[in-house]
């Protein structure tokens, strides 16, 4: 488990990934993006996430140049988009990426969606890239079971990585044993539902107890289960509020009490149904 902001996970390959770090989802690019991440990297997070489809990669760019932090110690995810996927593409689609974030590799490159008939030759090109050293780890984005048990019949590289919807609402217990039966690391994207949890009263009262937000008892909760977690906001309290989870552990009836508020409901669409 993660004891500070800086802790890394080993990752399936050898790879070092901070257990907490910045989401950049919806956050518009250019100075807004910018101020995130630079705000982000002074208040000790090493770890940003953003995409292709957020079309913000050129800001998070800047924002890790402006920031003073060396880019060796800044953890750097991006992902493939849905009409980018097929072989040749996702490897044009790398290069863009990489030439909007204005940066030589990525630590982690991730495909977005599990698209239908295109995933596995994506997975291919990522596989490629990874062998060419433009990416330090590949893995996949809104993965259930059955498309990764597909993935895994025949992939030469085990994805590093699943970054799925996962919060109190939606505990994915399945997934998460499945994924850590393959070493496959899971991360939470959306932890807080959209902020729809927030008014959740067993939440409210554990959050009492310490002094912490909702949003904090969920983050805390995240780190105790092993899931790599990252928050988005372009506030600086929030950012600061959302890493100091630090300091104050949840019991094991506490966490038993957050794991029984599964709902199985999603804030976002379910990979089966994504269009």
């Amino acid at each position: 488990m993660i004891n500070h902001i800086q802790d890394r996970v080993m990752l399936n390959n050898g790879i070092e990934m901070p257990g907490f770090g910045l989401g950049v989802y919806k956050v518009e690019d250019g100075e807004t993006v910018i101020n995130a991440v630079k705000l982000a990297l002074e208040h000790g997070y090493r770890s940003i996430d953003t995409a292709s489809f957020y079309n913000n990669e050129a800001g998070v760019g800047k924002g890790i140049k402006e920031s003073g932090v060396p880019r060796k110690d800044i953890f750097v995810t991006s992902k493939v988009w849905n009409d980018q996927q097929g072989y040749d593409s996702t490897l044009q689609a790398c290069e863009e990426t990489l030439k909007k974030l204005d940066m030589d590799y990525l630590d982690l490159y991730l495909i977005h969606w599990p698209v239908k008939g295109l995933y596995k030759e994506t997975w291919r090109a990522m596989e490629k890239l990874y062998k060419d050293g433009k990416v330090r780890a590949i893995g996949v984005s809104n993965f259930h079971i059955h498309h990764l048990q597909n993935l895994l019949n025949d992939c030469e590289v085990t994805p590093v990585i699943n970054q799925v919807e996962y919060h109190p609402h939606l505990t994915q217990v399945n997934l998460k044993t499945f994924c850590e039966e393959h070493k496959i690391a899971l991360e939470a994207w959306s932890p807080l539902k959209r902020g729809t949890l927030l008014s959740e009263t067993t939440l409210k009262h554990i959050g009492e107890k310490y002094g912490k937000t909702v949003a904090q008892v969920i983050l805390r909760w995240d780190i105790q289960n092993n899931v790599i977690t990252i928050p988005k906001s372009v506030h600086e309290h929030r950012i600061k509020e959302n890493a100091d989870v630090f300091n104050f552990s949840l019991t094991e009836e506490e966490m038993q009490e957050i794991n029984s508020l599964n709902r199985d409901e999603r804030a976002g669409t379910n990979p089966d149904s994504f269009d």
